[in-house]
């Protein structure tokens, strides 16, 4: 009787030796057996999410692109498997002292079967579950006014200068910390971009009347899931088209399944295949309510190695995505946390100006949350930031420059801003009119402003640089918010100089330290 009990629980194990083994009516313990297999496992490891499986179970399961639902309600990670040779030698342990024969790999064709049959049973119950979650995630988001996005397919139209002022439907002012940053877009730079493919998708615009986007899904899934590497190129770009203008499109074909099956299609080795597989996520990712999805399905470790080591185009559009990701707040942390800042500022140096933009538009969401400034700059950020402050692209030095301004917030970035020198730098830059357009120079007055705010260093600091000769010429011939900037600057170290007594105009001018004539000098010298 304890035998067929046995055979029952362990149905997936299969026993190479004829002979019946001397069986223990002990039941082994629960952590014993595979939650796939169901079986006593041979060679248990430790997947990323911390559960342990049987080898042979997280292959099937990777090589069917799946991840069960556990009984805790979570999916496991299967992206790194670690041998568990600690539960191994206790499972042998245990054999021994019930007189059970040691545990055999499983079939793996009976293995597929069984997760094959998992899948299918998951499949109806999958997308009602994650639009709970989803709901429930996005209850407590306040709204924000709509921003009229584009797509990430071919547009043959001039490019869009992201940083004019005028253009108010792709511009927003970002909230301010400390008053520092300045406005920008918030569209991705690849949506603009001339793409490789853009006549196979000008030459299947695909009509997607609303009712039939439940059809038109299957049509894709099928198509994705095809053996056939030309049906999967027909299907993401199709994908990519239906995606490119409809917002209802964008919402309702992100779903579970197509999403797990999107997933692969960016891992493949097929530069078209891959190309508009993220050019459609990023698609998919304009609309608000997807944001928060999509990056809970597990797509950041794959736009990650996209960026990494994919063609010039996809690195473009995986900056893009990134980026449109993280305009959303309930993203920036876990983004940061999945490792995507390393890349992004690898990307700053990419060929591709597109990606430059991206990268740096990315990194500047990002560093609106305190644990990504506090990551960057133990990646020895700074130094690299400010070189590149010089570079000749002058909408990525304002960029860089905004994303100072956010490390500067923080006490961790300030530390090391003023560790790396940053005020004479920007004194100097500024100084030397090497910044070539007003926006740079308003965001590196902004970068300054930031850098004094509560540090008596910086006061030091900016008196050996002399920034008060180019604050004054800043506040007489600068910007509205330039001058606003250099003069909330001049009106601090004019205070600084009557605390500490000193006089205020040749003295702070020169960076002499004298105290000789500080009545007469700072009664009669204004800023």
């Amino acid at each position: 009787m304890g035998g067929n009990g046995k055979q029952h629980r362990w149905k997936f194990s299969i026993l190479r030796s004829s002979s019946k083994p001397k069986l223990d009516p002990k039941t082994p313990p629960s952590e014993f057996i595979c939650p796939i297999s169901g079986s006593l496992m041979s060679d248990p490891v430790i997947v990323s999410s911390g559960q342990t499986f049987e080898r042979v179970a997280v292959q099937v399961c990777t090589d069917l692109n799946f991840s069960p639902i556990l009984g805790t309600g979570s999916r496991p990670d299967f992206s790194t498997v670690i041998p568990n040779l600690a539960i191994k030698t206790t499972i042998l342990n245990w054999c021994d002292k019930s007189h059970t024969e040691h545990p055999h790999a499983p079939d793996y064709a009976s293995l597929k079967s069984l997760v094959r049959e998992m899948m299918a049973a998951e499949a109806p119950q999958v997308e009602e579950q994650i639009r709970v979650s989803e709901e429930e995630l996005l209850k407590n988001v306040a709204e924000n006014p709509p921003v009229n996005f584009s797509h990430a397919a071919t547009e043959l139209g001039p490019r869009i200068n992201h940083f004019d002022s005028g253009s108010s439907e792709e511009s927003v002012i970002i909230r301010e910390s400390h008053g520092t940053p300045l406005p920008f877009t918030i569209r991705p730079t690849c949506l603009s971009c001339t793409s490789s493919s853009s006549i196979e998708i000008s030459e299947i615009e695909i009509q997607n009347p609303s009712g039939t986007i439940f059809e038109e899904e299957e049509k894709l899934l099928m198509k994705l899931r095809s053996s056939e590497v030309f049906e999967q190129e027909e299907g993401v770009i199709s994908l990519r088209s239906i995606t490119r203008n409809s917002e209802e499109a964008r919402f309702s074909l992100c779903t579970p399944r197509l999403l797990l099956t999107l997933r692969s299609s960016i891992q493949s080795r097929y530069a078209v295949v891959q190309v508009n597989a993220v050019a459609s996520l990023v698609n998919l990712s304009l609309e608000k309510r997807n944001k928060v999805k999509i990056v809970r399905s597990g797509f950041v470790p794959f736009l990650i190695d996209a960026l990494k080591g994919g063609s010039s185009e996809t690195q473009e559009h995986a900056a893009g995505a990134l980026f449109s990701l993280a305009l959303d707040d309930d993203n920036k942390m876990a983004i940061g946390v999945l490792g995507a800042l390393q890349p992004l500022m690898h990307a700053l140096r990419s060929d591709s100006e597109r990606t430059r933009h991206d990268s740096a538009l990315a990194l500047y969401n990002l560093t609106l949350v305190q644990s990504n400034r506090v990551k960057l700059v133990k990646l020895a950020a700074v130094p690299t930031l400010l070189s590149m402050v010089k570079s000749k692209t002058s909408d990525l030095a304002s960029r860089v420059l905004l994303i100072l301004c956010n490390l500067a917030a923080s006490i961790e970035g300030q530390t090391a801003m003023l560790d790396a020198n940053a005020v004479d730098f920007l004194v100097g830059m500024l100084k030397g009119n090497e910044l070539n357009s007003e926006s740079t120079r308003e965001n590196c007055v902004a970068a300054l402003y930031a850098l004094s705010h509560r540090s008596l260093r910086f006061k030091g600091l900016a008196k050996e640089a002399r920034a008060v000769e180019v604050l004054k010429e800043i506040d007489k011939t600068g910007t509205e918010r330039a001058s606003e900037k250099a003069k909330r600057l001049l009106q601090m170290m004019r205070a600084v100089g009557e605390e500490e007594g000193l006089e205020c105009d040749g003295t702070m001018e020169s960076g002499g330290l004298t105290r000789t004539g500080y009545r007469v000098g700072c009664g009669s010298t204004t800023f």
